[in-house]
Parts: structure tokens; sequence; C-alpha cells
């Protein structure tokens, strides 16, 4: 069957793999039918993403068909549309047993350790498979990124009436505003690039954006919108090392920095003072949990979250060698781009 293959940085080829075999018990077979392309695929086609290993198999973000069932499985069965969550956590370890599967001490994340989605078929464990009967395969091949972004608000423990800064304007960013929205906070997005920021505006509803120029005038900008107050919770979404150290300064007194993008680089906390003047709290956000998936579909069913303006990009499984580069160039105002197995 076909697969798409990332063999080192900027470097995809196309390729014949054996069929996968029959589903064991607690397992099940897929059919890929649509893969969404995230940041996560970019950092490791450019050779930037710390958790990535080589030749890999991308896709994560998936809209599946259940094909078949192996033994013992009953939460599935042919004929399913699926999402899937991507995160093969051992069961075992401390953090599986204490209910932090999303950061298990051995994690494997299809398609960044261990080969993922942009195949024909899969054999994957049932319990990492979230069924919807009425969304498309496009929708649920959208309800990984948005996991990302609801986790990271629950990290930030996200109230009514909080302001919340969301820095970066990327996928993960505008799944962070989802729920930001969700939870009834004021948002404010903060980004370099004003087509996003308008599409924060135009597409999002989102009240208050501010450009990153990087004189200072952001924190200017972010006091006005707060009456002085600056954001009770920053998400910051770049992955960049100097963005994120920075984001220390925009935190109000007794708030939280949620750090969602990864960075490979040294973060260095130039305004370490704030920390305790200020009694911050920082924290990383990784992954999501099984009940993050299972809520998402629930709010994109009711109408909740309006996934319409998400996908912006197409391409069929052929054409997404070519056209990969391509949406990596700002000017291209990709926001979420999808390729379609069938």
């Amino acid at each position: 069957m076909q697969a798409i293959q990332l063999e080192k940085p900027q470097s995809f080829r196309a390729l014949d793999i054996a069929e996968p075999a029959a589903p064991g018990p607690g397992e099940v077979l897929l059919r890929t039918h649509r893969v969404g392309i995230c940041g996560t695929d970019y950092g490791g086609f450019l050779g930037k993403m710390p958790f990535y290993s080589y030749p890999r198999i991308p896709g994560h973000e998936l809209g599946v068909e259940v094909l078949a069932v192996g033994a013992e499985v009953t939460n599935v069965a042919p004929g399913d549309r699926c999402s899937v969550e991507p995160y093969l956590n051992c069961q075992r370890c401390y953090s599986c047993r204490r209910g932090l599967t999303n950061c298990c001490e051995s994690n494997q994340t299809l398609g960044v350790m261990c080969d993922g989605g942009l195949c024909e078929r899969l054999i994957l464990p049932a319990r990492k498979m979230h069924v919807s009967r009425t969304l498309s395969y496009d929708q649920l091949a959208l309800v990984e990124t948005l996991a990302i972004g609801c986790h990271a608000v629950d990290r930030g423990g996200v109230k009514a009436g909080d302001n919340v800064l969301v820095i970066g304007a990327g996928p993960i960013g505008l799944s962070a505003i989802e729920f930001v929205k969700v939870a009834g906070a004021t948002c404010i997005v903060l980004d370099m690039n004003e087509g996003r920021l308008a599409f924060c505006r135009d597409r999002l509803k989102v009240p208050h954006t501010i450009v990153a120029k990087g004189d200072g005038s952001e924190l200017t900008a972010l006091q006005a919108i707060t009456n002085g107050q600056l954001a009770d919770v920053v998400i910051d979404a770049t992955g960049h090392h100097k963005s994120m150290a920075g984001a220390l300064a925009t935190c109000a007194f007794g708030g939280k920095l949620v750090y969602v993008g990864i960075t490979q680089q040294e973060i260095s906390f130039l305004q370490a003072p704030f920390l305790h003047r200020r009694e911050l709290t920082v924290m990383g956000s990784r992954n999501a949990h099984s009940r993050d998936f299972t809520r998402i579909i629930r709010l994109i069913e009711e109408g909740a979250i309006d996934t319409g303006p998400w996908i912006t990009h197409r391409s069929d499984f052929a054409g997404m060698i070519g056209a990969f580069p391509s949406w990596l160039k700002p000017e291209s105002g990709v926001i979420k781009a999808i390729v379609a197995l069938t």
C-alpha cells in the first residue's frame, strides 16, 4: 500500500509498504481518509522538532474509518468514523498510573516518534479511537489540534472574566483561542503576522489583537486593553525562545504562563524578579487527555466550535509532497492544510 515518508529533514518520498496484519486483541484496522498538517510536521520537515526521529511516516491529526476490530474491542465497530488520539502511552509508568497519560514517560506520538497515518491503512489500539456519528472526516482530523489548545487552556485554569493573552496565531494558538472563548474569558492575541491577526478578528471574532513589533509597544497595548492589569493567563504558542522568555513580562500579579509551543533552545528569564514580586506560575503543556477529545467532538457536534474557518489549504495524496513546502511560507496564508487520501 502507499505511504509518504519523511526520510530526513526536507526530504519526503512516496513508497510502498506492507499491508498491516489483522488486528489483534484490543486493536483496530483503520483506513485513513484525512490527515491534518500542523506545526510538528513543519518542524519535523525543517529538522527543528526536538522529539522527531527519522525516517518517519508523518501524520497524527487523523480522520479515519474502522475497517475491522480485534478480539475484546467493544468501543468501536467496522464502519465507525473516528478521530485518533495519537499519544501511545504505556499504561504502566508513574505518569500513566496517575492518569497523566499525555506525559507518559515512554510516550510514542504517531508520526513523530513512531510511524503515523500518512498511509492508506494502519493498526492502532482501539482505546485511542473517538467516535462521531455526525462529524465529517475533515472535522475529525481537526480534533487533535483543538485538543492541544484545550489542554493548554485547562492547564492555565482559565475562567470567565479572565484576560487571556495568546501569543502566536498559528494552529495551536488558534486552538487555544477557541477554548478561551468557550471559557467566557476575554481573548487577546499577539502575533507579528497581520494576516493571521486579521483572521482572528474576522473569522474567530477575537475582540483584541496586537501586532508584535519588538519595540515595547506590545506591552503598552496590552496594558490599555486590560486597564493596566496585564494578562491573568498567558499562553505562548510560538515555540520561539525569545518570545517565551519575554512572555513573563505580560503576566499580571498572580498570573500564569503556559508554554504550549516547543523550542530546542534555552529560555533565559531576563525579568526573573517578576516571578517572585508577582508570584507567577510557569508551566508546560504537553499533548492532551482522552477526555479532551470526547469534549471537543461534542462541542463541534453542538455547534459551540465552528470548524468552518480552519481548513484553508488542501491536497490529495499524490500532490502532497509538491505542495508541502509552499505551506511553510507565511505569504501562503495557510491556517490548516489537509491531505485527502480518499
